[in-house]
């Protein structure tokens, strides 16, 4: 009974060599110990996605990219077939850290390649956050000229700033987004899972009256500003965009919490029915708070 024990536990040994080994990266004794895994076991569900993780380890390397292509086929292989094979093997938590050095890695492999709009992800800010290096991220974003009227590295940038300096931070960044990019922004809000904006997020998707889809965002801010007129220190600190309704209408709503400050009676009936003609639903929602 007991060697029968033991012939059981064995294969629970092997994948606990392999996986010793997979965690200190030692790519050489990983790719023995699964031989022997393999050679005892040949059935083994778990031979696969070793064979991906070892594989990915020596493929490992530091010269640079060529193209953005290359740089961005290493980077789905990555999300396609190594990650879900660490996630499987690992745990979420202890995959996510062990595939760092790898992302950090193709971030180093692609700092010279410039920032293309067809491929962005391909770019070294991209494959930073995936490591969650923010601050390296953070400095390969100032490297691109006008990110800061580019979707891609525009949303990068306020995940960094949220990450290093929190929500107040990143707010004036994440305003733009979504004058910018509606769709990124709603991407970035999944990615951040922060509760208050979550919370605001279900408080506009419940309340404004648009389109009914995802280009809705663009009137986040404005919407925002009239819920929460404590945002408007912030919302200043946003740059001219575009110039675009929803913009036009978060800078009237600054104007008008200016103006009600000020008393200046004249200037805020002007620019409440400015508020009205850009938006009825969203000067509706404004009058119901005064």
């Amino acid at each position: 009974m007991q060697l029968d024990i033991f012939d059981d536990s064995r294969d629970v040994m092997l994948r606990n060599d392999v996986l010793s080994a997979l965690q200190r990266h030692d790519a050489p004794g990983a790719r023995s110990a699964l031989q022997i895994l393999t050679q005892e076991y040949p059935d083994d569900e778990a031979l696969m996605a070793f064979d991906t993780l070892v594989t990915a380890l020596e493929a490992r390397c530091r010269v640079p990219f060529a193209t953005q292509d290359t740089a961005f086929e290493v980077r789905e292989t990555v999300l396609a077939s190594v990650r879900p094979s660490a996630i499987r093997l690992m745990g979420e938590r202890t995959a996510l850290i062990w595939l760092a050095p790898f992302w950090d890695e193709l971030a180093q492999r692609a700092t010279s390649l410039p920032f293309r709009a067809a491929q962005p992800n391909a770019h070294a800010a991209s494959l930073y956050l995936q490591a969650g290096n923010w601050k390296a991220a953070e400095s390969a974003v100032t490297r691109i000229e006008s990110w800061r009227r580019i979707p891609a590295p525009l949303m990068w940038m306020a995940e960094c700033r949220y990450r290093l300096d929190g929500l107040e931070a990143a707010l004036p960044l994440l305003a733009e987004l979504a004058w910018l990019s509606p769709t990124r922004l709603d991407d970035l809000l999944r990615q951040l899972e922060d509760n208050s904006l979550n919370a605001l997020r279900r408080a506009f998707d419940a309340s404004f009256e648009g389109t009914g889809d995802i280009a809705d965002l663009a009137w986040f801010p404005a919407w925002a500003l009239i819920q929460k007129t404590g945002l408007a220190p912030l919302l200043k600190q946003t740059e001219p965009c575009r110039d675009t309704g929803p913009e036009r209408a978060a800078r009237l709503v600054l104007r008008l919490l200016a103006l009600e400050r000020e008393g200046r009676h004249h200037e805020l009936m002007d620019s409440r029915r400015d508020l009205r003609d850009l938006h009825e639903s969203l000067y509706r929602q404004y009058m119901k708070t005064r």
